[in-house]
């Protein structure tokens, strides 16, 4: 789906929406685009893997990280600035995730890994990645463009899974992908009550959000979703990390503050005492407490049904708030005075 059908059929107050309505046949399509990624062998033995990228491009990493936590042969980091550390050398698989191809950031990170011999892989909708990529000689998956990178998360994420898995660093999760897909198509109408449900208790209110740490990915995501699409500040944290820290700071009562927690039935059973400790906690002193349960079989299930759900609460916010969940007028300054500098 490109830019020009999207321009001519959506109008741009409700073209989130309707991306958002369309993720799980993104995720299908991205699967199809995975299958046909034409990717080169390799020339030496990789010893870790360096995934850059920021914003909407860069959260697909923090997330494949997480699911490939137990699974991956090799580290996998996940960088989101100018440079590179360095070890990046020519056993370092380097995945450069821009959307539009133009993040500077990115770009610098690239042009660091080729002077290093590092394997590269981008993925992309074109721009100047994609020519340098082409000049150099690197690998590329192209992905449909014409849309906030936000809204490509299905695409990104996909892409990320099957590089890592064609290289034999970890296993394939195509299936799990088109099975979480399904799912998550079938069960549309429900996640939209629920976000719905959510948003009723987020009215005039600052969310905060808790998650478990091999689930920081999908708190990152709302958080994110909801400075986007609502356009409101919030902060994340996780368990067991803010046990030993930001659980002091509930010292008192925050009538402002609405907590989030998503809970997965499989956690860990010494972080589930914990969760429920800090539950406790939480009733003293928040003005709402939001329990969101995970909903599938594994990683891939879980998290892409907990990122849908975050996605329709940050645009049924933007409604609630009336506010255009497509502005982003102050990233767009930002750049234009970078680009003067």
């Amino acid at each position: 789906m490109g830019s020009i059908f999207l321009h001519s059929h959506l109008g741009l107050k409700t073209m989130m929406k309707e991306l958002i309505q369309r993720f799980p046949a993104q995720l299908k399509e991205a699967v199809e685009i995975a299958a046909k990624a034409k990717l080169t062998p390799l020339k030496t033995s990789i010893s870790k893997v360096v995934v850059c990228g920021l914003g909407g491009s860069g959260i697909g990493g923090t997330i494949v990280k997480e699911i490939l936590f137990d699974e991956c042969k090799v580290p996998i980091e996940i960088l989101k600035t100018y440079s590179l550390p360095a070890y990046i050398d020519e056993h370092t698989l380097v995945i450069c995730s821009s959307y539009s191809g133009n993040t500077e950031e990115t770009l610098e990170s690239y042009s660091i890994a080729q002077k290093n011999g590092a394997k590269i892989v981008c993925i992309t909708s074109g721009g100047k990645i994609l020519e340098l990529a082409k000049q150099d000689g690197n690998d590329f998956i192209i992905v449909p463009g014409g849309m906030p990178p936000r809204s490509c998360l299905g695409y990104s994420l996909t892409q990320l899974l099957h590089i890592i898995a064609h290289y034999q660093l970890a296993p394939q999760h195509t299936i799990d992908i088109s099975v979480a897909a399904e799912m998550l198509q079938k069960d549309q109408e429900n996640i939209m009550a629920e976000a719905h449900h959510i948003v009723k208790k987020l009215s005039n209110k600052m969310p905060v959000i808790y998650s478990t740490a091999l689930h920081e990915g999908v708190a990152i995501r709302l958080r994110q979703q909801l400075n986007e699409n609502a356009k409101i500040l919030c902060w994340h944290h996780v368990v067991p990390e803010m046990n030993h820290n930001e659980l002091v700071g509930w010292s008192h009562a925050y009538p402002e503050i609405a907590v989030i927690l998503f809970q997965d039935k499989d956690e860990n059973p010494r972080n589930k005492l914990r969760m429920d400790f800090c539950r406790k906690v939480f009733d003293k002193y928040a003005a709402e407490i939001i329990e969101i349960p995970s909903k599938g079989e594994n990683a891939v299930e879980k998290k892409l049904y907990w990122i849908h759900l975050g996605d329709w609460v940050s645009m049924c916010l933007s409604e609630l708030r009336k506010v255009d969940a497509m502005d982003i007028k102050v990233i767009d300054s930002l750049k234009q005075e970078l680009a003067g500098k």
